[in-house]
């Protein structure tokens, strides 16, 4: 692991290196250029059934260059710094430019649109761990989890992560900046049995600084207890009835969301979003803020891929889509200005409506709720959706048993306006914070 200081050093040589791609690209021809890298280096311990499994040190991190000769574009690639392999990687993207085609759309954001005032978000907190101490977190969570409850009989592993690193982007405007950052994770996967049915569930924790972090007990536990309470789940008849996203798997329809919103799939004609901006797309109690600069967040970041200032904005304000997401390519594309999401989202918090979990569950009185999805089943050109689910039966506003191979069914225009709560529980491990989101009504395909 890096020293505070030897990161920071790293940092400064990065931007060095930059700068001078910079010169080079312009001496061998470049209209302008930029480069970015992203550099990390850290430890992976796993174990399974209580005994070390796996020990990876990594460490990875490449510059890329990308160069553009009027409107023709090269990239190449190196891990070298040394000025010898800067000017052959410059060389290298420069000659791929002369035989790309010409894209009117091409080039760097104006530089108009470069962040100026680089704000500490607070995201490096590198932790010495050895691997012995790391192993003993990973076997600690598996023991809990054996602990809890006899019916669990097997484990798919623990696996503790801690990892630093920085992001460094630069171009020909003068723009160079980058920040360090950390993230630490531990994970555990057990099996529960009960005579010849097997069920399979697992938790994790996830912090910018690893004293944060859940412990190994609560990591253990959870997943014990998430795997039991699947245990003799039933099938259902197909039917049509309020389904009750819980929070951790929430966030995926709002994933759906950032897709058909993103400038790719809109120049594209490929999202069932296309138009859709100053329209109410869910129902009026439905806000949804982007807020890029939050201190430790999974998110934060204090400039986007292309050097773009990331800004506080509603991304749906009272149910009305009020942005699209656009780079610099697509915002030209389609006319339109870069809104800083080069490389994705930045901590959208959606606002909540209800109280927590179980009161969405009152609220419902019959229907399920589903704790895991499976499969893809979403096309984001129509809005059609449906996936494999497990989760539980609600009869009466309370849990009745467990519900396994079923598939859930819609289309997202129509699940997005039939949201009818979503509850207070936040879920804060991901881009997307919200609670347990209740879809008035859906199809559930069962025997």
């Amino acid at each position: 692991m890096a020293t505070n200081s030897d990161i920071f050093q790293d940092i400064e040589q990065v931007k060095t290196a930059i700068s001078d791609l910079m010169d080079l690209s312009s001496k061998y021809g470049a209209t302008s250029a930029e480069a970015v890298i992203s550099k990390s280096k850290g430890i992976t311990v796993s174990s399974r059934c209580q005994e070390l499994e796996n020990i990876e040190f990594n460490q990875e991190g490449a510059l890329g260059i990308t160069v553009y000769v009027g409107q023709h574009k090269g990239s190449a690639s190196t891990a070298d710094l040394s000025h010898e392999a800067l000017e052959q990687t410059v060389q290298a993207a420069v000659d791929i430019a002369k035989y790309t085609s010409e894209d009117a759309f091409s080039g760097l954001v104006d530089k108009s649109e470069l962040a100026t005032d680089i704000p500490d978000l607070d995201l490096y907190h590198p932790h010495q761990i050895e691997p012995d101490e790391a192993i003993e977190y990973c076997i600690q969570a598996e023991k809990t989890a054996f602990d809890t409850d006899a019916r669990i009989t097997n484990s798919d592993g623990a696996s503790l992560s801690s990892y630093e690193g920085f992001k460094v982007y630069g171009n020909s405007h003068g723009f160079i900046q980058g920040y360090p950052s950390t993230r630490h994770s531990l994970s555990c996967s057990v099996i529960a049995q009960e005579q010849e049915e097997m069920q399979r569930d697992y938790a994790y924790t996830v912090e910018r600084i690893f004293s944060n972090m859940q412990s190994a007990d609560w990591v253990g536990s959870k997943a014990a207890a998430s795997a039991v309470a699947m245990l003799n789940a039933r099938k259902l008849d197909t039917c049509q009835v309020p389904v009750l996203f819980d929070a951790e798997i929430a966030s995926a329809l709002f994933g759906h969301l950032v897709s058909a919103i993103s400038g790719g799939s809109l120049y594209r004609k490929s999202s069932f979003l296309l138009d859709s901006v100053g329209k109410q797309i869910f129902p009026d109690f439905v806000t949804i803020e982007e807020r890029p600069h939050i201190l430790q967040g999974l998110a934060s970041s204090p400039f986007d891929s292309e050097g773009v200032t990331t800004k506080d904005r509603n991304i749906i304000e009272a149910g009305v889509l009020t942005t699209y997401l656009l780079t610099g390519y697509s915002g030209r594309k389609l006319g339109l200005e870069t809104t800083g999401h080069a490389g994705g989202i930045h901590n959208w918090l959606v606002k909540p409506s209800d109280r927590d979990r179980q009161s969405l569950i009152k609220k419902m009185d019959r229907g399920l709720l589903v704790t895991e999805l499976m499969g893809q089943g979403v096309n984001t050109v129509t809005g059609d959706y449906s996936r494999g689910a497990a989760g539980f039966w609600v009869e009466n506003g309370e849990i009745q048993f467990p519900v396994s191979e079923v598939t859930i069914a819609g289309n997202l225009t129509d699940m997005f306006n039939k949201i009818i709560g979503i509850g207070a529980d936040v879920e804060h491990r991901g881009a997307v914070q919200t609670g347990s989101i209740l879809i008035e009504n859906m199809q559930v395909a069962g025997n």
